[in-house]
């Protein structure tokens, strides 16, 4: 066994069958950015969505969607911005598939039949409260324009617009309400808690901690914490933060290696004993690239939780006090939890031997896609 763990049980993994395909992830990050207004980030997203396969067409709608969950501006400052990253890359002879045209049918129905039915479909009853008593014309415009005009146009899927809702709702403010509707709205449609759990690890890697911990605490409620033997379900909810470090936090790490927000400080570099140690602190869904060491390493857990995994191996959880021992030349990652920060001492033996050989990023996939 390449690996020892010390009080950790080892049967404590994570299962799923379902995770975001990709272009899936793409849409919850051009759909956050847009929500947000931040042009930059944005300007990434769509090209690393586009990278992905999704369609001129798809993202179009993505942003079209939104104006009527994140307001007019920002929705037509995100299509501007797709439209300078379209033109950008024809640039670079990058030719991205346009994709199909909307087609909006409403079956003979009038647009307030036709949205009444998508509406109570995706809540899986008719819709009733007091707002609409009160403000009837609000439901007027939910179920002819909302349902029919936008959800009725075939580009995107439910379960992708219900994606695109979801994760703008958990990047604007005050929307908790609205967010927990949408959340049970995409359970309702067939969206699994593995797929909307990978919404918020999606959320709290490319966006922020807040963004995605606000969309787990919500799923918390929805779901009570029933799957007793997955950890992605049960983590606690984490209090500790990324300043509850029992050594100072360093300086944020800028490299390519890591995943995230990581801060290092550096304890010592020995070359009498051949050994350095840092402090390392993971914010929420932070972590390493694959990597490994030709003198090994260890690992003390000091705070927080987190994820080990080897190559070919379960992802391990880990706690507060946890030490792992790696033999050399073992490839690995280790880094937080989706919704708790992870402190550690990583200490670096045999150094001699050779620096840390860094691999690939882990990919949401791996990190969430748990086998």
């Amino acid at each position: 066994m390449s690996c020892v763990y010390f009080h950790l049980n080892a049967q404590n993994k994570m299962s799923s069958n379902q995770a975001l395909t990709i272009k899936q992830q793409q849409i919850v990050t051009i759909s956050a950015f847009t929500a947000k207004g931040n042009q930059q980030s944005l300007n990434t997203a769509v090209n690393d969505g586009l990278d992905a396969g999704l369609t001129i067409n798809e993202v179009r709608e993505i942003m079209a969607q939104l104006y009527a969950y994140a307001g007019f501006p920002r929705s037509l400052n995100a299509l501007n911005t797709l439209l300078a990253v379209q033109k950008e890359r024809e640039q670079r002879g990058v030719k991205d598939e346009v994709g199909k045209e909307a087609i909006t049918s409403f079956n003979g129905k009038s647009r307030l039949e036709f949205g009444t039915e998508v509406q109570t479909y995706l809540i899986g009853k008719p819709a009733s409260g007091a707002v609409y008593l009160f403000a009837p014309v609000i439901d007027t415009f939910l179920k002819e324009h909302l349902f029919a005009d936008i959800f009725g146009r075939d580009i995107l899927d439910y379960q992708s617009r219900e994606i695109v809702t979801i994760s703008a709702l958990a990047s604007l403010s005050g929307t908790e309400p609205q967010l927990k509707g949408h959340l049970m709205v995409g359970k309702n449609i067939g969206l699994t808690e593995n797929q909307l759990r990978a919404i918020a690890n999606v959320l709290n890697t490319q966006i922020g901690w807040a963004e995605g911990n606000v969309v787990n605490k919500i799923l918390d409620q929805i779901f009570n914490n029933a799957a007793i033997n997955n950890p992605i379900q049960n983590l606690p909810d984490c209090s500790y933060s990324s300043s509850d470090t029992l050594m100072p936090k360093g300086n944020k790490v800028t490299n390519n290696n890591f995943t995230g927000t990581v801060w290092l400080y550096m304890l010592t570099a020995d070359t009498t004993f051949n050994t350095t140690i840092g402090n390392v602190t993971f914010e929420p869904g932070a972590r390493t690239n694959w990597h490994y060491h030709p003198g090994g390493q260890i690992l003390i857990i000091t705070n927080g939780t987190g994820y080990y995994q080897e190559k070919g191996k379960p992802i391990q959880l880990l706690n507060k006090g946890d030490v792992v021992k790696c033999l050399p030349n073992v490839e690995h990652w280790h880094g937080a939890s989706p919704n708790c920060v992870l402190n550690h001492i990583a200490i670096s033996t045999n150094t001699q031997k050779g620096n840390v050989v860094w691999k690939q990023p882990v990919t949401n996939e791996e990190y969430y896609n748990i086998k």
